[in-house]
């Protein structure tokens, strides 16, 4: 087909769009941001399940610059007669990316959807949001809800340049600032028997710390804005009640001004991807600690995959039978019982049951060396395979 045809094929189709969204009413959409592993993703799920419960029909934009989109798996499990998923995948420069963003909403305007969350990277200039929200004919079919920006309650010290604006443009226009991780980040077994009320204070502490984090980082890109106790959520998400959700989603957002640094994300933050890598959880563990503390490795923030755990029979066989491989079936690996959803930053791994995955890992970081982290996940790979 020409291109010609092709830009008249797409007028006509999107003329039938905006006279069919012109019957429906106006769709907020939410922006759910935050820091790699600051746990958008999680609180997408939880935010997902309130909507649901509360008779929306939902739909979830995941929008990522990386070739695979981990998270989106990770989500397949909320898909039904109340909620979609669509997906936006990266390996393409900014202004692609901001083209199939617009595309995307275009083709999700007849979808009847009560509410539309937005999970953008973990690296993403809020502006885009607002700024395509603008564009016709999307100001005619929806309008911004709440901008929630996700900070991890054990955020590093220790940040570069190019990580504090991303962190401040982020919290700058968030309506409510939602910490992560609170009653869930003691390191060892002595700290998580802690007694509740000294847990409290040792989260109340820490945010104290972020809060004076962000708002240093803030004036360092010129905004003026301030946050305050009051702009933030601190509880653990599993207790967070539907008035909490109730007040997140009327949080709306503040537009602020602040001045932008010129980088291009792909000089400072890169994604590096390992397939196949058959490692146990607890070996994965190992990798993750040794990975994030070894300089040889780059500078890695977040480690994110599918772990397959039903491993044990294969190695058996393989060792028993190495030479009869093929004359042998191997075993059925089922989706349900066989899949852990591997989330690591420097303080924090979560591992979490998931239906469906891929043997895929993520690192995420700044000077990765590639042949060092395949090495040490090769290590791990060799041994200690378990159910």
């Amino acid at each position: 087909m020409s291109s010609f045809k092709k830009q008249k094929k797409y007028a006509i189709i999107l003329k039938e769009v905006k006279n069919q969204r012109g019957k429906l009413a106006m769709v907020k959409i939410d922006l759910i941001t935050g820091f790699l592993g600051a746990g958008k993703t999680t609180f997408i799920r939880k935010c997902a399940k309130y909507l649901m419960d509360s008779g929306k029909n939902i739909g979830i934009l995941e929008n990522d610059f990386g070739a695979v989109n981990v998270d989106m798996m990770m989500l397949q499990d909320l898909m039904g007669d109340q909620c979609e998923l669509e997906m936006i995948s990266g390996g393409c420069d900014p202004e692609t990316h901001r083209r199939r963003f617009k595309t995307k909403l275009i083709s999700m305007g007849m979808c009847g959807y009560d509410r539309i969350l937005v999970e953008p990277s973990g690296i993403f200039d809020v502006d885009e949001f607002f700024d395509i929200l603008h564009e016709e004919p999307l100001d005619r079919w929806y309008e911004p809800g709440s901008v929630i920006t996700i900070v991890d309650a054990n955020l590093e010290e220790e940040m570069s340049e190019e990580e504090n604006y991303i962190l401040a443009s982020e919290a700058a226009s968030a309506g409510k600032i939602v910490f992560s991780k609170i009653g869930k980040n003691l390191k060892t077994e002595k700290e998580a028997q802690m007694e509740e009320k000294e847990s409290i204070a040792k989260a109340e502490e820490s945010i104290s710390k972020v809060l004076a984090h962000i708002n240093i980082a803030l004036k360092q890109i010129k905004c003026e804005r301030v946050i305050e106790e009051k702009d933030c959520l601190c509880k653990n998400w599993d207790t967070l009640t539907k008035a909490d959700f109730q007040d997140l989603m009327s949080a709306g957002y503040t537009p602020e001004n602040y001045q932008k640094l010129d980088f291009e994300q792909d000089s400072v933050f890169e994604s590096l991807y390992f397939l196949n890598k058959k490692i146990s959880v607890e070996n994965m563990k190992k990798a993750a600690e040794e990975l994030f503390q070894n300089p040889d490795c780059g500078h890695i923030f977040r480690i994110k995959g599918f772990l397959n755990t039903n491993y044990k029979e294969e190695v058996m066989m393989e060792n028993k039978m190495e030479d009869e491989m093929e004359k042998v079936d191997k075993p059925r690996i089922t989706k349900a019982e066989s899949w852990k959803e591997f989330n690591a930053t420097r303080k924090n791994i979560s591992i979490q049951p998931v239906k469906e995955g891929q043997e895929v890992l993520i690192m995420i970081g700044a000077g990765l060396k590639q042949e060092k982290i395949e090495e040490c996940l090769e290590r791990h790979c060799t041994e200690g395979f378990e159910k």
